[in-house]
C-alpha cells in the first residue's frame, strides 16, 4: 500500500515512516527538501499519485498568530484538494489532545481550523489528537522562565514518547477511517510542574521550579482536564522514568 507522510522528515514523520516501511508499504516521506510542499502545493500531485492512504503529521515553523493560521489553513486546503483529485482513500491528521479548550492561544486556534477543515473535506479521515511529547519537554520549560526561575501550572498532563505517537499512527494508517477523532496519551498523568521537576532532576538542571496555578501555558489558562484525555484514550507503552533513562544514555 502507498503512504504519503506529508512532514515526513521530521520527529514523528521520520519514525513513523520506518515503522511502515518495515511493515512491508511503500511510503514517500514528503516534506519542502523532498521537493513537495504543501503550503504551495508543489509537488503534491506527484507524491500523491497512486496513493491509498496520507498521514499529515506537519507542523507549522512559526507559532506566530497570523503565520500559523496561514500555515495551517492553506496547506490544508491545498493538501485536501489533492487528495480529493487523487482518490485517496484515507487522511489522516496529527493533532493535540484538549485543542478545543485551548482556543487562547493562536497555535490552538489554527489547528482547531485545520480540524473543521478535514471534517468538511470529501476525504474520509481520522484525526489522531496526541498529548504533549517528552521530547518537548525542555521547550515548555524555557517558555516558562521567569526572573530565572520557571513558573508552572500544576494542572495535570498526560504526556506521552513520540516514538508512541508514531506506533499509534502506524497502527491507525491499517484500520478505516473514524470518521472522527481518536485520542493517544502516555500511560500516566502528572502535573505540569511535578514533569518539569522530573525534567530537571534527570538532567542535572538546578533552576527552580515555581508551583504557580495562574501561569499560563502557551498563553493559555490551565485546568486538570486541559491537558489530558477524555475517557478510553489509547495509551502508549512508554513511562516518563523509563524515557529519561534512555534519554539520559543517549
Amino acid at each position: 500500500m502507498k503512504i504519503v507522510i506529508i512532514g515526513g522528515s521530521g520527529l514523528i514523520g521520520s519514525k513513523l515512516a520506518a515503522r511502515l516501511r518495515q511493515a512491508g508499504h511503500e511510503v514517500v516521506a514528503a516534506s519542502p527538501s523532498t521537493g513537495v510542499n504543501a503550503l504551495t502545493g508543489e509537488g503534491l500531485k506527484e507524491a500523491l499519485a497512486g496513493a491509498r492512504v496520507v498521514v499529515d503529521v506537519a507542523n507549522s515553523p512559526s507559532f506566530e498568530d497570523e503565520a500559523v493560521r496561514h500555515f495551517f489553513e492553506t496547506s490544508g486546503r491545498n493538501l485536501l484538494a489533492a487528495e480529493a483529485e487523487a482518490g485517496v482513500a484515507h487522511h489522516i491528521a496529527l493533532s493535540v489532545v484538549g485543542t478545543r479548550h485551548l482556543l487562547d492561544s493562536g497555535y490552538f486556534r489554527a489547528k482547531q481550523l485545520q480540524e473543521e477543515l478535514i471534517e468538511a473535506s470529501p476525504v474520509p479521515y481520522t484525526i489522531v489528537q496526541a498529548t504533549q511529547f517528552f521530547e518537548f519537554v525542555g521547550s515548555i520549560a524555557a517558555s516558562s522562565v521567569q526572573d530565572g526561575a520557571v513558573r508552572l501550572s500544576n494542572a495535570r498532563i498526560q504526556p506521552m514518547a513520540a516514538e508512541d505517537v508514531a506506533a499509534a499512527l502506524a497502527e491507525v494508517v491499517t484500520e478505516p477511517p473514524a470518521q472522527g477523532r481518536i485520542e493517544i496519551a502516555g500511560p500516566e498523568a502528572m502535573p505540569l510542574d511535578e514533569l518539569v521537576r522530573r525534567f530537571f532532576a534527570a538532567n542535572g538542571d538546578a533552576r527552580p521550579v515555581v508551583t504557580d496555578p495562574g501561569s499560563r501555558y502557551f498563553g493559555v489558562r490551565l485546568d486538570d482536564g486541559s491537558l489530558t484525555p477524555g475517557a478510553n484514550p489509547r495509551l502508549g507503552a512508554t513511562r516518563f522514568e523509563d524515557w529519561l533513562a534512555q534519554h539520559a544514555k543517549a
